[in-house]
């Protein structure tokens, strides 16, 4: 069986920081890719408009598609405005919502995390007003001049509100709003194996009972770390520059 690979966080086109660039060296060894959510900074698809740049990314995941590779695409909170050109264009298979799959002979929880279990209310109705059609058909009524560079403002100002830009370190199984819903869930579904969440840009690699693990994948600003199923064991690897052969 081919590897299956599973990453989030590139926050592409940030305006906050500066990106390497990396080159895959997947596309033979792989039968399928999960981005779980917040590839990009901003993403907002007008009808006849799509952001400027990520030639490349996007290159990548069209020959990955090309070759008959399933690249599966979860929005996140930074890219919740993907509707069809990624699909369109790229061939991927996007997922707006949390997922169960069967995976060789294991059961895996996929979701990029925002909205499971956080209990800040602020951020609560900004994902309500996000998710919104009416929002969105108004927000679509702005010149994409001004939309995008709303957008790449707002997120850039999210990302500075937190020292040098990150997201506060793991803060303990009480506390951790994903592990809380991950362990609330599996109550009602014993039959996952693993859960594997984005979002909080954190590396967690947490045993939730005997059978059942959960990861958080960290991210692609600083961390670079991804997570590889070969067909019977899930593995948390850390990509390096130039030395890892994935």
């Amino acid at each position: 069986m081919k590897k299956i690979y599973f990453l989030c966080d590139a926050h592409l086109g940030s305006w906050a920081m500066q990106h390497r660039r990396t080159q895959d060296s997947i596309k033979e060894k792989a039968s399928a890719v999960y981005l779980l959510g917040d590839m990009f900074d901003f993403w907002y698809e007008y009808k006849f408009v799509v952001p400027k740049g990520y030639t490349r990314f996007l290159g990548k995941i069209s020959e990955l598609t090309d070759m008959g590779v399933e690249v599966h695409y979860f929005t996140g909170n930074h890219d919740i405005w993907a509707y069809d050109y990624l699909e369109r264009e790229c061939g991927v298979i996007i997922h707006r919502s949390p997922i169960t799959v069967e995976l060789g002979d294991k059961v895996f929880f996929l979701a990029h995390g925002d909205g499971l279990g956080d209990p800040d209310k602020s951020f609560k109705l900004i994902r309500a007003i996000f998710h919104n059609k009416i929002c969105q058909r108004l927000f679509s009524s702005l010149h994409p001049r001004w939309g995008i560079w709303f957008g790449q403002e707002w997120a850039k100002h999210s990302r500075m509100k937190r020292a040098d830009g990150k997201e506060p370190p793991y803060m303990g199984e009480d506390k951790e709003f994903l592990v809380r819903y991950a362990k609330e869930y599996q109550q009602e579904h014993p039959d996952i194996d693993y859960y594997l969440f984005g979002h909080r840009h954190i590396e967690l690699d947490l045993m939730l009972s005997k059978k059942t693990r959960m990861l958080i994948l960290g991210d692609w600003l600083w961390q670079f770390t991804y997570a590889v199923f070969d067909g019977e064991h899930l593995f948390m690897e850390n990509y390096i520059e130039g030395e890892t052969k994935v």
